[in-house]
C-alpha cells in the first residue's frame, strides 16, 4: 500500500487545501497527514489544535490525521511514506524534507492545485476586502443643486490643514467571525464556533481618525477605563495620528461592544459599559481639557453614544466657548440600543440624527419628514440637519428664511449593497462636518458625507476613510 504524507497548520480547510489533499490522494493509496501543534506554530495557530485537527479528518480524501510530536523530518524518517505532497508555492524553495524522503527511495512531489491564499486570509477578507465597485456618485442630487465634481473635489483639497477636535463617546468595535454548527437539539439556539475576532476603535475616536484620513489634524477627547481597551485605543489611534486626551474614570470599563457574525452576518451584539453620566470632577477635566484647545480648533464635533461622558452642563459650556471663537460645529447623538436627545446640542451648524432619533428627541412618530426635520432644526436652534434614512439615503433640511429661501431635499443611498452599517453615520457626519469647516454649503456637505457613509459600508468595521477613496468616486 502506498502511503501519502502532507504537512500544515490548517488553520482552516479551505479550497485550496481541499485541492492539495486531493492530489495527494490521487498520488498513492492511503493519505496520512500531521498538523503542526500549537506549541510550533505559535501566532500563526490561528485555531486551536484540537479543532484544526477535526476539520482536517472531516475531509474525506484523509485516511488518517494527527498532530505532529516532533519535527516534519523526524515524521517523515520515522515513518518513510512513499510520497510526500508540499504545495506548488513551495517547489522552487528550499525543502528541509527532501533529503529525508530521497534517503529512502521516496518522492517529493508539489501539488498542481497551488494555495493562493491562507487560512487567516480566508477569514479576514471580509475586514479587508470593500465593495468599491457597488457605489457611485450622487449624480441626480447634484445636477438638481448645480455641483460640480470640480467644486466637489476643491473642497476635498481644502481639507487639509483643517483642526478638528471630537468629543464624546469612545468605543471598541470587536468582530467574532463564527462558524456556523448548526441549531441546538435542547433549546432553539443557534450554535457557531468562533474562528477568528478582530478589534477596531469607533465612537469618536473613529471619527477622529476620519479626520485625519481625509486630510485635517484631529484631536480626541474622551473618558476611558483603566484597562486593557484604552491601552488598545491609544495605541492604535496614535498609528492614526490623532492626538488623544483621555479622561481616566476607574469607576467605569472603556466601553466595548462584541459582534458575533457568521457568513457575513451579525448575529448578536453584546456591549460591556457603564451608561451613568461621569462625575462632576471628571467632567470639569472634560471642558477644561476642550477649552485648552479652543484656539486650535476650526471644526468640533459632538460625538454622542448617551454613555454618559457628554453631561448637558459639559455639552454647553464646550458650546458657548467654541461658538464665540467662530468653529464650526456639529452633533450626531445616537438612540439604537439606547435613548438619547440629539435636540440637547443646541445652536449646532449640523445635526445628523437618524429618523428614529430625530422622532424620540422632538417626541412626534405622525409628521412626515419634512416637518420633522424642520421642527428639530427649529427646536435645536440648528442651521441645518442631515436626517439619516438607512437604505433609503438622507433628508436634507437646510437653514431657510426670507433671504435664503431653499426647499428640503433627499439624496439617494449610494452603496446598495452595504457589507456592515456600523459607522456609516461616523463617516457621515466628519465628512459633512468638514465641507461646511471650510466653505461648501449644505448640499455639497450632503454630497460628501453620503460619499463617505457609502465606503464605509462597503467594508466590515471601523477603518479610516482616505482622501483617495472618495477622489475615486469624484473621478467618475
Amino acid at each position: 500500500m502506498k502511503t501519502v504524507f502532507v504537512s500544515g497548520r490548517f488553520n482552516v480547510l479551505h479550497p485550496g487545501h481541499v485541492r492539495l489533499l486531493q492530489f495527494a490522494r490521487e498520488c498513492g493509496d492511503r493519505l496520512v497527514v500531521g498538523l503542526e501543534p500549537d506549541s510550533l506554530a505559535g501566532h500563526d495557530a490561528h485555531v486551536p489544535e484540537l479543532l484544526r485537527l477535526e476539520g482536517v479528518r472531516s475531509c474525506s480524501y484523509v485516511d488518517e490525521a494527527f498532530v505532529l510530536k516532533g519535527s516534519v523530518v523526524e515524521t517523515i524518517l520515522a515513518m518513510q511514506p512513499a510520497i510526500v505532497v508540499k504545495g506548488r508555492e513551495h517547489e522552487h524553495r528550499q525543502n528541509d524534507e527532501k533529503p529525508a524522503v530521497e534517503s529512502y527511495g521516496g518522492k517529493l512531489l508539489f501539488s498542481s492545485g497551488e494555495v493562493v491564499f491562507t487560512s487567516r486570509d480566508l477569514i479576514r477578507r471580509e475586514f479587508s476586502s470593500s465593495s468599491a465597485r457597488t457605489w457611485s456618485a450622487p449624480v441626480a442630487f447634484m445636477a438638481r443643486h448645480g455641483i460640480s465634481f470640480e467644486r466637489l473635489r476643491e473642497l476635498l483639497k481644502q481639507f487639509s490643514g483643517l483642526r478638528v477636535l471630537v468629543v464624546g463617546d469612545l468605543i471598541i468595535d470587536e468582530y467574532i467571525s463564527c462558524d456556523p454548527l448548526g441549531m441546538s437539539q435542547e433549546d432553539p439556539t443557534l450554535v457557531v464556533k468562533p474562528i477568528d475576532s478582530k478589534r477596531f476603535v469607533g465612537g469618536a475616536g473613529i471619527v477622529a481618525a476620519h479626520a485625519v484620513g481625509l486630510g485635517a489634524g484631529a484631536a480626541l477627547l474622551s473618558v476611558v477605563g483603566d484597562d486593557h481597551e484604552a491601552n488598545f485605543a491609544r495605541e492604535v489611534l496614535t498609528q492614526a495620528r490623532v492626538k488623544s486626551s483621555f479622561v481616566e474614570d476607574r469607576t467605569r470599563p472603556t466601553t466595548l461592544k462584541t459582534r458575533y457574525r457568521c457568513q457575513g452576518k451579525t448575529l448578536l451584539r453584546v456591549s460591556r459599559l457603564h451608561q451613568a453620566a461621569v462625575a462632576a470632577e471628571l467632567a470639569d477635566q472634560i471642558v477644561r481639557h476642550a477649552h485648552s484647545l479652543q484656539s486650535s480648533t476650526d471644526l468640533l464635533i459632538f460625538s454622542d453614544f448617551n454613555y454618559g461622558v457628554l453631561p448637558q452642563d459639559v455639552v454647553n459650556e464646550i458650546t458657548v466657548v467654541f461658538r464665540a471663537a467662530g468653529a464650526t460645529l456639529c452633533a450626531d447623538s445616537q438612540s439604537s440600543s439606547q435613548v438619547g436627545d440629539v435636540a440637547r446640542f443646541k445652536g449646532m451648524d449640523l445635526l445628523t440624527p437618524t429618523e428614529r432619533e430625530a422622532r424620540l428627541s422632538v417626541r412626534n412618530t405622525g409628521d412626515g419628514l419634512n416637518m420633522l426635520a424642520e421642527t428639530l432644526r427649529s427646536m435645536a436652534g440648528a442651521k441645518h440637519v442631515l436626517l439619516k434614512l438607512g437604505q433609503e439615503g438622507a433628508f436634507v433640511c437646510p437653514l431657510s428664511g426670507p433671504n435664503q429661501p431653499s426647499s428640503p431635499d433627499q439624496i439617494e443611498a449610494l452603496n446598495p449593497v452595504p457589507k456592515d452599517v456600523a459607522g456609516a453615520g461616523d463617516s457621515m457626519l466628519i465628512a459633512a462636518g468638514m465641507a461646511l469647516a471650510v466653505g461648501a454649503n449644505i448640499w455639497e456637505a450632503a454630497c460628501l458625507g453620503s460619499i463617505a457613509a457609502a465606503i464605509q459600508v462597503g467594508r466590515v468595521g471601523n477603518t479610516p476613510i482616505s482622501l483617495a477613496e472618495i477622489r475615486e468616486v469624484l473621478a467618475g
